[in-house]
């Protein structure tokens, strides 16, 4: 079975939207290997729209430019990318393709396919959360950004199920940012205050 990994930006009041807006006075060497890391570590790539279309007008360029990242921009143009979306898409990056049919039926027949593959997603909110409702992500890695935009989509939208998580890793890096790492849960189990408060330290 395949592993689904997402990595956010993200503030810490919870937005990730247009983190080009707030998110690189806070980028260093410590977050770039992070974010290479989880990249680079996948086998394909599962976009939203919006995103892809972000990372296909620049990182083709990157390649073609020759530059320092030019290596990591030729395995993103390498890796197969699927992209989630309701218009019909034409595609100019090589390897690209749009996904057919429903997302979470789609996105679990590609998971449960036979092999050691990782399914890799960068920002691509919408995507996120619904294969988070539907159980299907393995790893969501959030680069805590030590901001308040106070503008912006959240990661977590209003619902009516929650969605337990563990912490899996922790990193702090010197820009304040923190790197944690999450997987899915069990759900905790009922508990009130009077389960609570023997926990409280006794006199």
């Amino acid at each position: 079975m395949r592993k689904i990994i997402a990595g956010l930006f993200i503030s810490l009041d919870g937005v990730v939207e247009a983190p080009d807006q707030w998110h690189f006075p806070y980028f260093n060497e410590e977050m770039g290997a992070a974010v290479g890391n989880t990249l680079g570590a996948a086998d394909i790539m599962l976009f939203g729209r919006e995103t892809y279309d972000s990372f296909a007008g620049a990182w083709p360029e990157r390649e073609a430019a020759g530059g320092e990242d030019a290596g990591f921009a030729k395995k993103l143009g390498d890796v197969r990318k699927i992209v989630a979306s309701h218009q019909d898409l034409k595609f100019t990056w090589r390897n690209s393709e749009q996904l057919e049919g429903d997302l979470v039926e789609t996105v679990t027949a590609l998971k449960n396919e036979d092999d050691d593959a990782v399914i890799g997603m960068s920002g691509s909110v919408s995507v996120v959360r619904q294969l988070l409702a539907a159980g299907l992500l393995d790893e969501l890695h959030l680069l805590v950004h030590p901001i308040a935009v106070r503008k912006g989509a959240r990661l977590f939208d209003e619902g009516t199920e929650s969605i337990p998580l563990k912490l899996v890793s922790s990193q702090a890096f010197s820009t304040g940012v923190l790197n944690l790492v999450y997987a899915p849960a069990e759900a905790p189990a009922d508990a009130g205050y009077e389960e609570a408060k023997t926990q409280l330290p006794q006199d």
